[in-house]
């Protein structure tokens, strides 16, 4: 009996487990077909970015993480020279876990627009987020009001206006 419950928790640590792994992947659609999908060590790789902000929500904080142009271009999403005419109305649409959404346009996020920087956070004062703001969190440091500072990130999707 005793070597069954074990089992049995083991079964459940590993399905946790495999829980937790999927809930810290990002899918990214580029538009090109197939989705994108990018998991922690995916993100962990790129070159990172901190920031310290203050706003009625979080307070003062220290947030670590990616510009979301390096989240993009590594989903294979081109910027730079390639965003020109009818590219120039396509958008980024941002999605979270309680279904909240939000638009960004493509050239916000290329440097060559812009010297704005929009970041995809994972890390707030050097641990990961929380369950409520994670695994993944929108920043936008620049911004007047926080309405784009999505939390809870589960898809990013590159769409064009009609």
């Amino acid at each position: 009996m005793k070597r069954r419950a074990f089992v049995l928790a083991l079964l459940g640590l590993c399905f946790c487990s495999s829980l937790a792994l999927h809930a810290q992947q990002l899918t990214v659609e580029t538009g090109a077909g197939k989705p994108v999908i990018l998991n922690r060590s995916d993100l962990e790789a790129l070159p990172h970015v901190k920031v310290a902000v203050t706003d009625h929500s979080v307070g003062s904080a220290t947030f670590e993480g990616v510009t979301l142009t390096s989240v993009l271009e590594k989903a294979g999403v081109s910027l730079g020279e390639s965003l020109k005419g009818k590219r120039l109305a396509s958008y980024l649409l941002v999605e979270a876990a309680d279904g909240y959404r939000v638009v960004i346009a493509l050239p916000e996020l290329d440097p060559a627009f812009t010297g704005k920087q929009i970041l995809l956070i994972f890390l707030r004062e050097g641990k990961p987020l929380d369950a409520k703001e994670g695994p993944y969190r929108i920043v936008i440091p620049d911004e007047k009001r926080m309405a784009r500072w999505v939390r809870q990130v589960t898809a990013l999707k590159i769409l064009e206006a009609p």
